[in-house]
């Protein structure tokens, strides 16, 4: 039977202490086939095999493994998120999301919400937007927050649930680096087991067979050109023409893509195997315990783990495609099974789908007394912000820069 809205009261003020799963995952081509980590930046002394990932060590029945992160807790998180961005603009929930329309500055990007943006509500973008042409922070919605404490979060909780859920730290607000911190109670994470580095091999053959030292090629003084071999169409700088690209192929037809590429190999950052991928998540209900709120605390509770349950099932539910060369599928028998743990190292199993989440979820919402409701329906906006004139005109300078500073063929 699923988890019914009483026994997720029950789990929220009884003795468990938290809701966690499991599963084992395997690369989509099977066992033995390579997939992607993500990468971190390399210092030119570090250029060791594997080093473009987070290789650990890690204790598993009782031997040390070779480990790789294949997706972080704050990566996940944010997969989490956009799964309830997704149910939220479906109008399948009531959640309060605060709204910054870029359009007009970054029409491809569109639109950023609290359930977006990297730092949730207190994030810089949403700072610096206008609600009725007032900086957000300044706001009646934007300060309610500033005082947010654990001991009572009864105002955030009003404008973004999932700053408790997620975690939040307020160091962008009127309290710069004192402003309020939120632990997090939701924590995703996967990793590879017995991970071993690989290589990978990159090579271009040009159709046309430009050769590499054909002609000096330089930066167009027209920016819809981008690059020219004569000089006197070139941009000038100290009275020279600027070559094309930089480094070692300044000025050579594979600044700007042209000519062949030698066949190399990368051991750097050249994927890896694994035996396979092991899933964990943990909502947390003893950190859920420990907010306070000045009315309906009980119904507050239950509605954050619901929440926690829903940014689970729903992110699930979307599988596990988390970049190029990067799709996990459940191991046979093995996908994710959620189960509630004591205070005594007991547990129960916890049986929930998407739909009954969502249900559990909008049932939670719908019995929050006054002084903790959320104020707008599924699917409405809390506040549609807009970019304030200095945001919209950094965006602006920020991609006009991008594109004179294009720098064809230098990885």
């Amino acid at each position: 039977m699923s988890l019914s809205l009483e026994q997720l009261k029950k789990f929220v003020v009884d003795d468990i202490v938290a809701i966690r799963g499991t599963a084992m995952l395997e690369p989509a081509g099977g066992p033995g086939d390579k997939i992607f980590p993500p990468t971190h930046s390399v210092d030119d002394k570090n250029k060791r095999p594997g080093a473009k990932y987070a290789f650990e060590t890690r204790r598993i029945d009782g031997h040390d493994v070779t480990c790789v992160l294949i997706d972080s807790v704050q990566s996940q998180a944010n997969r989490m998120e956009e799964a309830l961005q997704t149910l939220w603009d479906d109008g399948k929930i009531a959640l309060p999301v605060i709204s910054v329309d870029f359009s007009s500055v970054a029409p491809e990007v569109g639109r950023v919400t609290s359930l977006t943006a990297p730092h949730r509500i207190a994030d810089a973008l949403l700072r610096d937007s206008l609600l009725n042409d007032q900086l957000f922070r300044l706001s009646e919605i934007g300060k309610s927050f500033t005082d947010a404490s654990t001991r009572d979060a009864t105002a955030l909780f009003k404008v973004c649930p999932t700053g408790l859920v997620f975690g939040l730290w307020d160091s962008t607000g009127p309290k710069g680096g004192l402003g309020a911190k939120f632990q997090r109670a939701l924590v995703s994470e996967i990793v590879g087991i017995n991970a071993v580095y690989g290589t990978k091999t990159a090579s271009r053959i040009d159709p046309l067979n430009i050769a590499k030292d054909a002609v000096v090629l330089y930066k167009a003084s027209d920016g819809n050109e981008m690059w020219t071999a004569n000089p006197d169409e070139a941009e000038i700088k100290d009275g020279k023409p600027v070559k094309v690209g930089k480094s070692e192929n300044a000025g050579k037809p594979s600044a700007v893509l042209h000519g062949n590429i030698v066949p190399s190999i990368d051991s750097v950052g050249g994927g890896v195997t694994i035996d396979d991928a092991r899933h964990t998540v943990v909502l947390s209900l003893a950190s859920l315990r420990r907010l306070g709120f000045t009315t309906g605390a009980k119904e507050a509770r239950t509605v954050l783990a619901a929440l926690g349950l829903l940014a689970i099932l729903a992110a699930e539910s979307r599988g596990h495609d988390l970049r190029s060369r990067c799709l996990l599928v459940p191991k046979k028998g093995s996908a994710l099974k959620l189960e509630a743990v004591a205070r005594d190292g007991s547990t129960t199993p916890v049986d929930l789908d998407l739909a009954g989440a969502i249900k559990l979820y909008n049932d939670a919402v719908g019995e929050l007394p006054d002084g903790v409701r959320f104020d707008k329906p599924a699917g409405e906006a809390l506040a549609e912000l807009t970019p304030s004139p200095k945001l919209a005109d950094l965006v602006k300078k920020s991609r006009e820069l991008a594109a004179t500073e294009a720098d064809f063929g230098d990885e």
